[in-house]
């Protein structure tokens, strides 16, 4: 469903991710770990466009991105929850979802109806402005309009960075379930190796800008996290 295939990524002259490969099946999780800086949200942000410059090929359901802006990457079917959230905080909880909607490919209006049953919250406060919300709620915001456009692939960047113990449970068990049961393929990017160990098919490790293990998530041994996270 995606892949990299010897993959540099710039900001200005430095190349922050160097000769990177690896592809994600449909319907598979696959998390990328690592200590802090060494580009992960980098790699995310290279899959929309979101960097100076990039090299080496980069494919989703087989169409090449490569030259592509970020828009069309969207209407290719990936959806990006980055770090911060990014929502509109003087819009109403619906209106950001609706936002989601204009990156379908059909042109639909509607915010799926899965959006509310993993995150009734947003349901319950559609009309109150995104700026007045908790921090999880606006993260359940965050992943609801990045579901409005309905993904084929769905980017995650730490979605439980920052959040409220009672709501980082809710959000694993929901990006759970939108792999497990609604099929859609997941890039996550995880601290936490217990939850990616739980969650993942597959896991890539990065240090410095490079692949340095990667495999099935049975892969992601101790001795691994101690070489490559421990600080």
């Amino acid at each position: 469903m995606l892949s990299f295939e010897s993959v540099y990524s710039y900001y200005g002259s430095s190349a922050v991710l160097q000769d990177v490969s690896f592809q994600v099946n449909d319907g598979e999780l696959l998390s990328v770990v690592g200590r802090n800086g060494v580009g992960k949200t980098t790699l995310m942000r290279t899959v929309m466009g979101l960097t100076d410059r990039a090299a080496g090929d980069i494919r989703v359901d087989g169409n090449l991105l490569n030259g592509r802006a970020t828009h069309d990457r969207a209407l290719q079917g990936i959806a990006y929850v980055p770090q911060g959230r990014e929502i509109i905080g003087r819009f109403t909880v619906e209106e950001n979802l609706l936002l989601g909607t204009f990156a379908r490919a059909d042109g639909r209006r509607e915010i799926p109806s899965y959006v509310y049953e993993l995150f009734p919250v947003l349901r319950e406060m559609a009309h109150r402005r995104g700026g007045d919300l908790s921090g999880g709620q606006q993260q359940q915001l965050a992943i609801g309009r990045a579901l409005a456009m309905e993904p084929k692939v769905l980017l995650l960047d730490e979605p439980t960075e920052g959040i409220q113990p009672n709501i980082v449970e809710l959000i694993e068990d929901a990006v759970m379930r939108l792999n497990k049961e609604y099929g859609i393929t997941v890039v996550l990017v995880e601290q936490n190796v217990d939850f990616a160990r739980r969650a993942s098919n597959d896991f890539l490790m990065l240090d410095n800008g490079r692949v340095v293990a990667s495999g099935a998530i049975a892969e992601l041994t101790d001795e691994v996290v101690d070489e490559y996270m421990t600080i």
